[in-house]
């Protein structure tokens, strides 16, 4: 929704402004492939559980928390007052009457960040010991590259720092994408696997055995 708003913004007032386009691409990383590894450290006999579990991420994401503060932003007005990045979302709260919502999102922003941080170095962490065969070595040098990335992005300008970070998100969605449709077979047997073990009973329903627990 943020994407087409911004398009039509462009249209009407001739001008390139297509952010809103790459941050409704990006906003939850779906077709990316690093939630996958976040996900694969859950020990379970049935991945494609954990399969499930992951459609929920972009719906919260994406369709409650991204469509909430696009109308927010809409709204109130502020989306051509010149403001910029969460400085917008702030001002929007802010004219609603909200004053004290620019200290929560501070707070959101900061956490936010920082899981961000760590999330990315384990995923890199991962990404390079599978590469590498968890060489020490590969590890450590990774660790010092991740950290002055983060110290260069810090005294980068955010329009430099969201283009190269929607770039990097492209080019690992190509190999990702590719994956999927390799892969995509394998998905499918899995579910129909799953999905045959659930109707039959072979696979406990948590509802009915909490029933059943209780008589």
């Amino acid at each position: 929704m943020t994407g087409l708003f911004a398009r039509r913004h462009h249209r009407r007032h001739h001008r390139r402004d297509d952010s809103g386009i790459r941050r409704a691409t990006f906003s939850n990383e779906a077709g990316i492939g690093s939630a996958a590894v976040a996900h694969s450290a859950v020990k379970t006999s049935r991945p494609i559980t954990e399969g499930y579990v992951a459609l929920l991420e972009p719906f919260i994401d994406t369709v409650v928390i991204c469509t909430m503060t696009a109308l927010t932003l809409i709204i109130t007005g502020v989306w051509n007052q010149g403001y910029e990045g969460v400085q917008m979302t702030s001002a929007a709260f802010t004219q609603g009457g909200f004053e004290w919502f620019g200290w929560i999102l501070t707070i959101s922003v900061v956490l936010f960040a920082i899981s961000t941080i760590l999330g990315y170095a384990y995923y890199g962490q991962k990404a390079v010991g599978y590469l590498f065969g968890e060489s020490p070595v590969a590890e450590r040098v990774f660790q010092v590259v991740f950290l002055l990335a983060t110290v260069l992005g810090a005294t980068m300008s955010l329009g430099a720092v969201i283009d190269l970070s929607d770039s990097l998100l492209f080019f690992m969605s190509i190999p990702n994408l590719i994956g999927l449709y390799l892969l995509a077979p394998v998905v499918k047997r899995e579910l129909a696997e799953y999905e045959a073990d659930l109707k039959s009973g072979r696979i406990p329903k948590y509802r009915d055995s909490y029933a059943g627990s209780g008589d």
